[in-house]
């Protein structure tokens, strides 16, 4: 595919937002100011990546031509064919960036996130691999030097979680991590199972993006807001204070409770947005039903429900049924290695939405 063409597109609205911000009444509507700002930066980093596109596509040809040009067995075609395998790489990644570029930004992929881990079927299992998941996705923040907080937790006997919720803080996190909603299987042997049997577990992942308070509008009439003292592991400052805040939507029937930070304020801050996310979820799987037709065939519909994942550890193997990938990677992944997995479900996603957008 010729991208030049898209490239060009870029390239004329990037001088018209440039143009557009320097003048100064545009920043007499701070709203449109910020958007012309994020949409400038958006085009800014699609302009550089059409250069980087461009040289590879010059640099792949030149290989290609000294490829035909020397004896098979030379020294130069072999490093022809190293280098031609590395700029094909190199030139789908970033033609997948460019077509991201041609489809309508969804603004809550630069948003914060609240990833909700709970223990399903499986008892003690499921909530140490709850456990593992968290560790899975913190890693994985570290390495894209995102801010993990912890909202809530409850942890399990041996030293997993029943649920924990946390928030991640950072660029395009929702945009990655959209796809992990839904049910992750486990196969593996317990602590617990004496006999080396395997065993098959479950947690559920919901991925929330952070609500906008113009989004989701909470009414004081609609909120039952309650304090209780934080329980924990003991020391100094639990089972001390009212800290711990759980609000109950009344019309939803929606409870949120939030008891990590010490301060009321905080705890009750946070189990609001909280909340405001999981309703903004509500609302926006409310519109998806009445689509359903149309994304049978669209990965990561988010619902809850839906078995997206299986981890089998005897076989090192991870399987995404979505789309069909098997990895065999599997502690890699474990401490953080995601992109393996994440990488194919975006450019599955991107193709089926550039599919749309074509018929």
């Amino acid at each position: 595919m010729d991208l030049r063409p898209q490239i060009e597109k870029f390239a004329q609205r990037f001088a018209e937002v440039e143009t557009a911000l320097s003048d100064p009444k545009a920043f007499n509507n701070p709203q449109r100011a910020q958007e012309l700002g994020k949409e400038y930066a958006r085009l800014r980093e699609l302009m550089g990546q059409g250069q980087a596109y461009a040289k590879v596509v010059a640099d792949l040809a030149e290989n290609r031509a000294l490829l035909e040009a020397e004896p098979a067995e030379s020294e130069l075609a072999l490093l022809a064919r190293e280098e031609i395998t590395r700029l094909e790489a190199e030139e789908k990644r970033l033609g997948q960036e460019i077509q991201r570029g041609i489809l309508p930004p969804d603004p809550a992929d630069s948003r914060n996130t609240i990833i909700e881990i709970r223990a399903g079927a499986g008892g003690q299992e499921s909530a140490l691999f709850a456990a593992d998941l968290y560790r899975m996705y913190t890693r994985y923040a570290e390495r894209r030097h995102w801010k993990v907080e912890d909202l809530d937790s409850s942890a399990s006997d041996l030293g997993g979680y029943k649920e924990i919720i946390f928030q991640l803080n950072g660029s395009d996190v929702y945009r990655r991590l959209k796809y992990e909603s839904g049910v992750h299987r486990v196969q593996r042997v317990p602590a617990t199972e004496a006999q080396g049997r395997v065993h098959t577990s479950t947690c559920t992942v919901a991925v929330l993006p952070e609500a906008q308070e113009v989004e989701i509008e909470l009414k004081p009439e609609d909120l039952e807001i309650t304090v209780c003292r934080a329980s924990g592991p003991g020391g100094q400052g639990v089972n001390t204070t009212d800290s711990a805040v759980q609000v109950v939507h009344k019309p939803s029937g929606t409870i949120v409770r939030c008891a990590d930070q010490r301060s009321q304020q905080k705890n009750r801050a946070r189990a609001l947005m909280v909340l405001r996310a999981r309703l903004l979820e509500r609302k926006v799987a409310e519109e998806n039903r009445k689509y359903a037709d149309q994304r049978k065939e669209q990965v990561g519909t988010g619902e809850r429900n839906e078995r997206i994942r299986t981890y089998n550890f005897p076989q090192n193997r991870l399987t995404d049924h979505r789309i069909g990938l098997t990895l065999y990677n599997l502690p890699a992944v474990m401490e953080g290695d995601l992109d393996p997995v994440l990488e194919p479900l975006m450019a599955h996603d991107l193709e089926t939405k550039l599919a749309a957008l074509a018929s």
